[in-house]
């Protein structure tokens, strides 16, 4: 018989954590996160989407043993400002027992129904910030620091329960060029002179930090027509300057400003974190950070994090500029291997930006969501 509880304890809340940590110690494509970082996320006095949210965690169990879990949330910005009824369904993970994942999303379920919510989705976060999506493709795959791992029968299971695709994201993977092709450098070149455009690079992260800002308004602005959006909120961006700024090289990040020195577009890289995260298994200390640190210092493979770009200057090839540096910096630091973050698979003009370079779209993930 399986039993789901509500979560009531800080002690439940670890056991949420290390739920999945323990389903998939022996996978060698699941990077686990830094349990010290999923225990914040659910923490009101830590995390500050609380102001904004709630949360309602659960466990499920048969035969006395932890065999799922689930977080039911609400966003409401994207309830009362975008008058979206959605009842999000994040950090899902269960063993093969399709009861399991029933009873696990029938609590979600039900929630929805007590706060007059009208449908489900999910796997989502809190908010765009959070990682998102089930993986449908590239279960042999590597994951990456800001996306889920899971297995291919968490698909079979929600499509049998009678949940449909909400959204897709897609993607790639390629080699950068070595050198960079004349093609590129000229085309650069033409689109610099043709907007009055330069580029700004860094050598410190406190040389970044007064742009940060600009820039999470520029991702509002790039993202928000796209259906799943909900724009980033100023207690995020502390968040984000926190938690990741300690993990972003300064010259893995380029900016383009007009003749005013308007942020016009951006792209942040990172050296690939998944390997020396696999590591660490979930903690920093003690030894953890050294392999976080040397990942940082030295790696042939890096993520595409986040790409911004004015909608008055997309499609006209601002993204040649960023790349030409972005490219100049792997050659520098050796990388020889590229992954995109999940990019929306009708969001065109982030996927042009990769037509250059022969990619392989090698991973998709999906929302799902069903009608209360």
């Amino acid at each position: 018989m399986i039993e789901v509880r509500k979560i009531e304890s800080k002690k439940d809340i670890k056991k949420f954590v290390q739920f999945q940590m323990d389903l998939y110690k022996d996978n060698k494509f699941f990077v686990p996160p830094i349990i010290k970082d999923e225990l914040a996320i659910f923490d009101p006095t830590k995390n500050q989407v609380f102001k904004n949210a709630d949360c309602w965690m659960f466990l499920a169990y048969k035969d006395n043993k932890i065999v799922g879990r689930v977080a039911a949330l609400i966003n409401h910005i994207e309830i009362k400002e975008q008058k979206k009824p959605k009842m999000r369904f994040g950090w899902l993970d269960m063993i093969d027992d399709i009861e399991v994942t029933n009873a696990l999303l029938a609590e979600v379920q039900k929630v929805g129904k007590e706060q007059q919510l009208e449908f489900l989705e999910g796997p989502v976060g809190f908010s765009n910030m959070d990682k998102a999506g089930l993986l449908i493709k590239g279960f042999d795959e590597l994951s990456t620091m800001i996306t889920w791992y899971n297995h291919p029968y968490y698909k079979e299971h929600l499509e049998q329960l009678g949940y449909v695709k909400a959204a897709e994201w897609v993607e790639f993977k390629f080699q950068p060029p070595n050198p960079i092709p004349d093609k590129i450098n000229r085309f650069a070149d033409i689109i610099a002179k043709r907007y009055n455009l330069k580029t700004l690079q860094f050598s410190t992260t406190n040389e970044i930090l007064p742009y940060v800002d600009a820039m999470f308004d520029l991702l509002n602005k790039t993202y928000s027509n796209l259906i799943t959006y909900v724009p980033i909120q100023q207690y995020q961006i502390e968040l984000y300057k926190e938690k990741y700024l300690p993990f972003i090289n300064p010259d893995f990040i380029e900016l383009v400003v007009d003749q005013e020195d308007k942020l016009v577009g951006f792209a942040i890289t990172m050296p690939s974190f998944s390997k020396a995260l696999q590591k660490a298994n979930g903690k920093l200390f003690p030894f953890g950070f050294i392999h976080l640190l040397k990942a940082k210092k030295k790696n042939n493979e890096a993520a595409f994090y986040l790409i911004g770009i004015d909608p008055e200057y997309q499609g006209k090839g601002v993204t040649a500029m960023m790349f030409r540096n972005v490219i100049v910096n792997f050659m520098n630091y050796g990388i020889t291997k590229c992954e995109t973050n999940p990019e929306l698979e009708d969001n065109l003009a982030v996927q042009a930006s990769w037509k250059n370079y022969e990619p392989t779209l090698h991973k998709r993930r999906r929302t799902y969501r069903k009608d209360i």
